[in-house]
């Protein structure tokens, strides 16, 4: 017999659960059974898979998105933390909204402008070839755009204001009395840093880090623009399979690989930050 509270709950989270039954669950239980059937409609197999590592350029393929992916994380992480620790110690605290506000204007504009930006910055006669030409830098343009290089740009401008919000959010969270502490202890401000402030914020480093590896590892916009199908990423290659063969059981399959390799990032990551704090 169900409580009147427990029926006040499932009602609570009925509409999630539907939301997530429909529009997750359903959808990836038709993929995960449509990549059991290749095709060339010879009945369920594990053809598909085996498709995976018998193609050099299939694996390939997901070494270039790990590889470009955690590029863009630690990159992202060394250039987002200083900026979350000047806004929140810096910034004096009436200016902090108003930093934060701009830090995340690039959310306000479309993704796909981002990217077509980024390639106009990064041509051959962009800004960035016509500065360094004229101050002498480069005697020549050279190819910035349509490289993995500006793809991990064009990557990194969005991530860094989101692996701000997260640190910064759990900077402000942490009590000024802790760095008091170290400091009545003897700890110098580089010593507080390294062995209490890094450690205590540990936690939103790790979830910025992973919403950053699981966006820029499924994104198809960024690397179809900035690199210019110069190096094959993981959804290039599962677009090819619809677009131009069709395939979509080898397109299903690919995506089943690719969810697993999330889904193995995010173990890694929970067990890490039960471990941080324990």
């Amino acid at each position: 017999m169900i409580l009147p509270q427990n029926r006040v709950a499932w009602a609570s989270v009925s509409p999630a659960l539907g939301w997530t039954l429909a529009f997750f669950v359903l959808p990836f239980a038709a993929m995960a059974a449509i990549s059991f059937y290749p095709q060339d409609g010879s009945g369920p197999s594990l053809l598909s898979y085996a498709q995976f590592f018998n193609s050099p350029s299939y694996y390939y393929a997901l070494f270039n998105s790990l590889e470009v992916t955690g590029l863009v994380t630690v990159i992202s992480i060394l250039l987002a933390y200083p900026f979350a620790l000047i806004l929140a110690d810096v910034v004096p605290e009436r200016w902090q909204r108003l930093a934060l506000t701009l830090a995340v204007l690039p959310f306000w504009t479309s993704y796909v402008v981002r990217s077509y930006s980024w390639l106009l910055v990064l041509s051959e006669n962009g800004l960035v070839n016509a500065t360094m030409v004229k101050f002498g830098i480069l005697s020549a343009p050279i190819q910035l755009a349509n490289t993995r290089g500006a793809t991990i740009i064009g990557f990194v401008h969005f991530f860094v204001m989101l692996l701000t919000l997260t640190i910064y959010a759990n900077l402000k969270q942490l009590s000024p009395n802790y760095r008091k502490a170290a400091a009545d202890l003897g700890a110098g401000p580089i010593r507080s840093f390294i062995h209490v402030v890094l450690p205590l914020t540990l936690p939103g480093i790790m979830v910025g880090a992973f919403l950053t590896f699981v966006l820029a590892i499924g994104d198809y916009i960024t690397p179809q623009i900035l690199g210019g199908n110069n190096e094959l990423l993981m959804p290039q290659l599962i677009m090819m399979q619809i677009g131009r063969r069709g395939d979509f059981s080898s397109a299903s399959a690919l995506s089943i690989i690719l969810m697993l390799v999330v889904t193995v990032a995010y173990l890694f990551c929970a067990r890490w930050l039960k471990i941080e704090r324990t």
